[in-house]
């Protein structure tokens, strides 16, 4: 086998239409994915058919061409924008001679360069050999042991078998390394949620600007480049929005078309944020001609990690590229659901503002609440969440709050010992499901009064 080349690699790169021509900005994509890779494209090789071949997915004439322009500019490395079967890869590699690596072992390079997190770390380990499991190649075939002859009998375990039960190892390591990271994430998510503050979650294509606005909402030292992934591990800060309610924003890691299933799985630590959080950001690059292409991948990743429900607003980010002026868009109930802003010009961010207030004010509603004398340090978390509007001290020891809370965090409240909802206002408007048992629970504890 040759040898594989580990760092500069001169790279060539493929992409077919399969039943359509090339689209030229699925090409330039697969580009900034290589160059963030750090390869260096010297060749593009391009070409339409209308089903991949099952030997080399490219076609063998196809294959032979790619072999020539490999040759002639010197080339370490070939990436293919598709997904590549074991035995496609291993084929073209023996008749290039080069080493081939596919869109999804693309990603999840990039990805093992960014991750800095421990948590991140392992995630990446674990995509990785997962994705290089199936992968494996007779390349130290001198070392197995299942030889015949005087002396020469072993108890038959080729290298390649030793290498897939070694793989296989350091899975099932990995894998109950991070049950117990997500165990621990889990608990202090559960800690945090006593203290009811709305979070905010930037989602969006890769290289939207999703980090540029964090920085400018959050004044985070958040790591902004313009590169494909520039943000791996999820960074959370809290921030205040007018009218001084608090909110916790978080930076996510970026979609992009056929994004590896292996990876939507593996980085939970990352998409957590965005299944947990209480409005999405969808950041969008609108000077991007394909934004509405864009907007559809990364609303189809939402659906698969379970965060299609949770409401959302549209940022329509880099509009000084497009001279345009601030706005919102609104529905016909006059609700937010876009803002038009450019991060990097600080244009609009004080409507962006505005409209998060706006859209976190309707799942807020007021409500007055009794806690025992003991329950200091639930109060003391309401206080640090500025949510309580007036407090009254009652003869017997008892506290008395009135606080502004979403409804998920009142039903928690209500189901919290020793708590009691003594009224909850709004009663009229659109409400979370469980809004009738916060109405009984203060009409009980009302009763109980009297």
């Amino acid at each position: 086998m040759f040898e594989r080349p580990r760092n500069g690699e001169r790279a060539v790169l493929v992409r077919l239409g399969l039943g359509a021509q090339v689209d030229p900005e699925d090409l330039q994509e697969f580009r900034q994915l290589a160059v963030s890779a750090g390869a260096l494209p010297v060749a593009t090789l391009t070409g339409r058919r209308e089903r991949p071949d099952s030997r080399y997915f490219l076609g063998s004439g196809k294959a032979e061409e790619l072999r020539s322009i490999a040759q002639a500019h010197e080339a370490d490395i070939i990436l293919v924008d598709h997904a590549l079967s074991p035995s496609q890869e291993r084929n073209l590699e023996k008749l290039t001679e080069r080493r081939v690596l596919d869109r999804n072992g693309l990603i999840l390079d990039i990805f093992a360069q960014r991750a800095r997190s421990f948590e991140g770390k392992l995630e990446v380990e674990l995509a990785q050999l997962k994705h290089i499991g199936s992968r494996l190649v007779r390349g130290w075939t001198h070392l197995e042991r299942q030889k015949g002859g005087i002396g020469l009998r072993g108890p038959g375990e080729t290298q390649l078998e030793t290498d897939r039960r070694i793989i296989a190892q350091r899975v099932r390591v990995l894998t109950r390394r991070l049950a117990k990271i997500q165990q621990q994430r889990e608990t202090g998510r559960q800690t945090r949620a006593e203290i009811p503050v709305p979070s905010l979650a930037l989602v969006g294509y890769t290289n939207a600007g999703k980090s540029t606005l964090f920085r400018a909402l959050t004044g985070a030292d958040a790591y902004v480049a313009d590169q494909l992934f520039a943000t791996l591990d999820p960074t959370v800060r809290r921030i205040t929005l007018p009218g001084g309610t608090a909110v916790v924003a978080a930076d996510t890691v970026g979609f992009i078309r056929e994004l590896p299933h292996e990876l939507v799985a593996a980085f939970q630590s990352t998409l957590t944020e965005a299944r947990a959080a209480t409005l999405l950001l969808h950041v969008v690059d609108a000077s991007n001609p394909r934004r509405d292409e864009q907007i559809a991948q990364v609303n189809g990743v939402l659906e698969e990690i379970g965060a299609s429900e949770i409401p959302h607003i549209l940022l329509y980010n880099k509009i000084d590229r497009l001279q345009s002026a601030p706005r919102i868009d609104r529905d016909a109930a006059h609700r937010a659901t876009a803002v038009w802003i450019s991060a990097e010009k600080r244009l609009g961010l004080e409507l962006l503002a505005r409209a998060v207030a706006e859209r976190l004010a309707r799942f807020a509603r007021r409500a007055r609440i009794r806690v025992p004398a003991g329950a200091g340090a639930l109060r003391s978390r309401l206080y640090a969440a500025q949510v309580v509007r007036a407090e009254v001290c009652a003869d017997d020891g008892s506290i008395e709050l009135a606080v502004e809370l979403p409804d998920v965090e009142l039903l928690q409240l209500a189901r919290t010992a020793g708590v009691q909802i003594l009224e909850v206002q709004g009663a009229d408007t659109p409400c979370a499901p469980g809004l009738a048992y916060l109405q009984s629970t203060a009409v009980s504890s009302a009763t109980k009064q009297r």
